[in-house]
């Protein structure tokens, strides 16, 4: 009891920010004054802070996905992805970047161990050019072989 009285003598920094702000009236007017906090009716989540903060700051959900799972999403995404862009080498760009961050991931994998392939960048430039049916570059013709002058007649 006595030890208890010597400490109540003493206030803490923090005790008296609190107590200064509760007298020149900070705490008055917050919003929600008088009404139930949210969330306490429910079944106790030891995760609820965390989903509240997802759905807060609109985080989504597949970036809480492991590394190996956004890169296969990434993969299954690829058409769309490439489908609006203007030439080939924008698209091998976006494939280069996809397959640098996929052998990183290789190199240096974290999460689950799902297998990762690179992806072929032909075979993407094959389907963007279908998707935009536009024919495929055409070789430049061969050059003609010149006949001899005493050949002609």
């Amino acid at each position: 009891m006595a030890n208890e009285a010597y400490w109540a003598r003493y206030e803490s920094v923090i005790e008296k920010q609190i107590r200064e702000a509760e007298e020149r009236g900070a705490f008055a007017n917050l919003p929600g004054k008088g009404k139930p906090l949210p969330g306490l009716d429910g079944p106790y989540d030891e995760n609820w802070w965390i989903k509240g903060w997802i759905e807060r700051e609109g985080v989504p959900s597949e970036a809480l996905l492991p590394t190996p799972l956004q890169l296969r999403r990434e993969i299954e995404r690829l058409p769309e992805t490439v489908r609006d862009l203007p030439t080939e080498e924008a698209v091998r760009d976006v494939v280069r970047d996809l397959n640098r961050r996929i052998a990183e991931w290789v190199r240096a994998p974290t999460g689950p161990a799902i297998p990762v392939r690179k992806v072929d960048p032909e075979a993407v430039v094959r389907e963007w050019r279908a998707a935009r049916s536009l024919p495929p570059p055409q070789p430049p013709p061969a050059p003609r072989a010149r006949r001899r002058w005493w050949r002609r007649r």
